[in-house]
């Protein structure tokens, strides 16, 4: 008996999604959270690089030496650990990576949550880490 030939299995061609990811489609130009999954816009009032969720201030490893550049190959989880500020008074949000403990400063956007900024700074004072020690005399 002849042995029958074998076709390789036929796979249907994905559709073209034109809708999410043309130029000004719904998500062509944000991302998704990765501490509370909100899906954040790319573009930011006040910043020209927006990398944290404007609600929780999670950020990801994205810009290796260049804000903007995306050329980090760590792209871990960026946990918000303190705000400074510039002479100027802007605020910059200080970041942790949580995968290679890396720290970088973030300007913060125009539509940042006031709430998460204000909890942020007021994060010290909680855990009373600036409490002051009574030095006695004799101690010198």
């Amino acid at each position: 008996m002849p042995r029958r030939r074998t076709r390789p299995p036929q796979t249907r061609r994905q559709r073209r999604k034109d809708v999410l990811h043309t130029q000004g489609g719904h998500r062509s130009n944000d991302f998704r959270c990765v501490g509370c999954r909100l899906d954040v816009p790319a573009s930011a009032p006040g910043t020209a690089h927006r990398n944290h969720c404007p609600n929780c201030l999670t950020s990801r490893h994205l810009d290796h030496r260049i804000p903007g550049d995306r050329a980090s190959p760590c792209h871990g989880r960026m946990e918000p650990l303190s705000l400074s500020v510039r002479p100027d008074g802007e605020w910059l949000i200080i970041h942790q990576c949580v995968s290679c403990e890396k720290l970088s400063a973030n300007r913060t956007a125009a539509d940042d949550n006031p709430r998460a900024l204000l909890n942020l700074a007021l994060r010290p004072l909680r855990a009373g880490a600036m409490t002051s020690k009574k030095l006695d005399v004799r101690d010198r």
